[in-house]
C-alpha cells in the first residue's frame, strides 16, 4: 500500500550517499510525497540519482525550487554548509522546515546565518536506514510547532528508529552510531569469508554470524553479568594479543575525530 505523507513536498540540497540512502528507505516502504526536488553541483551524480529513482524525484539547477518545499534536507558536509546557507538566505518560505544532516553546525548557527529563519532541525543519519533499520538521533529547534515535529518524526521513522535528544549529544552519536558500521562491517565480512573457506554454506555463515553477534551484544549490554564476567565466558581468545592494539586504534582515531566535529 502506498503511504501518502500528508501531501508534503521535500527538497534535498546534495545528491550524495545519504540522500540516496533516504530515498531508498522511502522506496522500500512505498512512501509517496507530493514531490521531491533535488539539486547538486555534480551533474553526473544528479543524473544517476534520477535514473535510479525516476518515479520518485525530480532534479533541478534552481536552488529556490528546492528551498521552498515543505521540508528541506541539507545533505552537505560541514565545510560547505555555511557557504550554502549564505546562498539560500531569504529563500525559504516562512513555513519551510530545514533539516541539517551534518555534525558541527548547530541550530543556532544555522538560524543566525539565515537571518532568523527558525524552523530548523538536525538529524544524524545512519547507513542502515537504507533497509529502514537506522538509528537516527534528532534535535528540534524550539520554534518548531507540535505539528512540525509530528511531520518530521513521521518522516524520520521511515528511516528506522528515531530518538530525540539534546543537541550537544549529536556529535557523540555521530561517532558511536552514524560511523560505527564502518568499524565492524569489514570484520563481519572477513569472518563470513573464512566460514566459507572452512566448509560452511552461504546461509550457514550469514545466519550463524548474525545470530551470534546479536546474542553477544545482548550478553554484554542486557544481561546481569559484568563486563569482566562476559569477557571470561570464552576461554580461547585467538586474537587477544591484538586487543590492546585495536583498542588503541579506537582511542587514537575516534577521540580526535570527535574533537574535530564538535561545534
Amino acid at each position: 500500500m502506498r503511504i501518502i505523507m500528508e501531501n508534503k513536498s521535500l527538497g534535498f540540497i546534495g545528491a550524495g550517499r545519504i540522500t540516496r540512502i533516504i530515498l531508498r528507505a522511502f522506496m522500500n516502504l512505498n512512501v509517496s510525497f507530493r514531490k521531491i526536488v533535488i539539486i547538486d553541483t555534480n551533474t553526473e551524480v544528479l543524473e544517476q540519482l534520477k535514473k535510479d529513482f525516476p518515479e520518485i524525484i525530480s532534479t533541478t539547477d534552481d536552488l529556490k525550487a528546492v528551498v521552498t518545499n515543505d521540508v528541506v534536507f541539507i545533505a552537505l558536509h560541514p565545510p560547505v554548509i555555511m557557504e550554502m546557507l549564505e546562498k539560500i538566505k531569504g529563500m525559504p518560505d516562512k513555513n519551510t522546515i530545514l533539516v541539517s544532516l551534518a555534525p558541527k553546525i548547530t541550530v543556532g548557527k544555522i538560524i543566525q546565518k539565515l537571518s532568523g529563519h527558525k524552523k530548523v532541525a538536525r538529524l544524524i543519519p545512519n547507513a542502515p536506514s537504507i533497509i529502514n533499520e537506522g538509528y537516527n538521533p534528532a534535535y528540534f529547534s524550539e520554534d518548531l510547532s507540535g505539528e512540525n515535529i509530528h511531520l518530521l518524526t513521521d518522516i524520520f521513522e521511515k528511516l528506522g528508529k528515531c530518538i530525540v535528544i539534546e543537541e550537544e549529544k549529536l556529535e557523540a552519536y555521530a561517532i558511536v552510531t552514524a560511523m560505527s558500521p564502518t568499524y565492524f562491517w569489514f570484520q563481519f565480512q572477513e569472518l563470513y569469508d573464512i566460514g566459507k573457506k572452512i566448509g560452511l554454506s552461504d546461509v550457514e555463515c550469514k545466519r550463524g554470524i548474525s545470530e551470534t553477534i546479536k546474542a553477544s551484544l545482548n550478553t554484554l549490554f542486557e544481561s546481569e553479568f559484568s563486563k569482566d564476567e562476559v569477557f571470561d565466558l570464552i576461554p580461547v581468545k585467538p586474537i587477544s594479543e591484538y586487543e590492546a592494539e585495536i583498542i588503541g586504534f579506537y582511542q587514537t582515531r575516534l577521540l580526535p575525530l570527535f574533537d574535530k566535529i564538535k561545534p
